[in-house]
């Protein structure tokens, strides 16, 4: 996936600071520039509303933590967030239940397998092992504070919509079309309910679920939310604490190890950064203390993760100096 174009461009220091805004939005559209024609990858099918996306469709934001922002291409195209709403809905669940309350309900490990592998559950005894595949969403979720299920869904809702610095709404025809095809995640609730990792009803958990995935989102927004997490919980655009920096710490600390599921191995090799993907084409990575990228196109690689946004993402992070891991300049990762 890493390919040499990108592989090959000087490794920049990682530092506290982003550049100068110019240079910024120079390699912004440099990035778009280098990807935009790049034709692999296949739209994901298996929800039949998302087959209908535009394969050309590609944008990229980023936003640093002072709200500086800089686009390129089609950064104001929504779409429905999908899988990326589970590092955010995470975050908020952390937030109120505690660091210890998620790492043994739930867990923190990789599973190494598909992010909607039932195998992966049975092969654990029943732990979902981490939130941000499917059947550690669905038990997150099922966490989300709240005295009904419509209680719940508000909560989320509205804690994404902090998380953006603007009212998300759920787009009906994802959802329904969701629903139509979500008989594994159905199935995975049951599994966690059978091992008495899901305590309501799980058909109402898999609804929240669905509509989470379902809210319609920008690659600007993406970058929004993940600068609020780069900035210790605070949104950089509106300046509302949405999380503590303790939670924004263990969510990026998961997205690390979890955040592009059987690839995030190779992910956090090349690129250095927390990222978190979905099928619809979106990608958010974020550079703590600096700010974060969001990415959108729709042709995924066989794991479910935007190509282009991943070329770009690499791309970026060694132009801007966001690898956390790059404390000198280097000429080539290749070398």
């Amino acid at each position: 996936m890493f390919e040499s174009d990108v592989l090959d461009v000087t490794q920049q220091a990682s530092t506290g600071d982003l550049p100068a805004k110019s240079h910024v939005d120079d390699l912004i559209a440099d990035a778009h520039a280098r990807y935009a024609g790049l034709s692999d990858g296949v739209v994901a099918d298996y929800i039949p509303i998302l087959a209908e996306a535009e394969p050309s469709w590609f944008g990229l934001t980023l936003v640093g933590i002072n709200g500086s922002t800089h686009s390129a291409g089609d950064a104001d195209i929504t779409f429905s967030i999908q899988s990326i709403s589970k590092a955010f809905v995470f975050a908020l669940v952390c937030e109120e239940v505690g660091h210890a309350a998620i790492h043994d309900r739930i867990g923190v490990n990789n599973t190494g397998l598909p992010f909607n592998s039932v195998m992966a559950v049975e092969l654990n005894g029943g732990n979902p092992m981490n939130s941000m595949v499917n059947a550690g969403a669905i038990a997150t979720t099922a966490l989300m504070p709240g005295r009904t299920i419509a209680a719940k869904w508000e909560n989320i809702r509205n804690g994404l919509s902090r998380f953006a610095g603007r009212a998300l709404e759920m787009d009906d025809t994802v959802y329904e079309s969701e629903m139509l095809t979500n008989q594994r995640n159905k199935a995975i609730a049951r599994l966690l309910q059978s091992y008495k990792r899901l305590d309501p009803d799980p058909l109402d958990i898999v609804d929240i679920y669905t509509r989470q995935c379902a809210l319609s989102v920008t690659a600007t927004d993406l970058a929004i939310m993940g600068s609020t997490l780069a900035n210790g919980g605070v949104n950089p655009i509106t300046g509302e604490q949405v999380v503590s920096a303790w939670a924004s710490r263990d969510t990026l600390a998961l997205l690390a190890s979890c955040g592009l599921y059987e690839r995030s191995g190779e992910w956090l090799f090349e690129v250095g950064l927390p990222a978190k993907s979905g099928v619809s084409g979106g990608i958010v990575a974020v550079a703590p203390g600096k700010g974060a990228l969001g990415a959108f196109s729709p042709p995924l690689d066989s794991a479910g993760n935007s190509i282009r946004g991943q070329r770009a993402c690499a791309y970026l992070s060694r132009s801007l100096g966001l690898n956390l891991f790059a404390s000198s300049t280097l000429d080539s990762f290749a070398s």
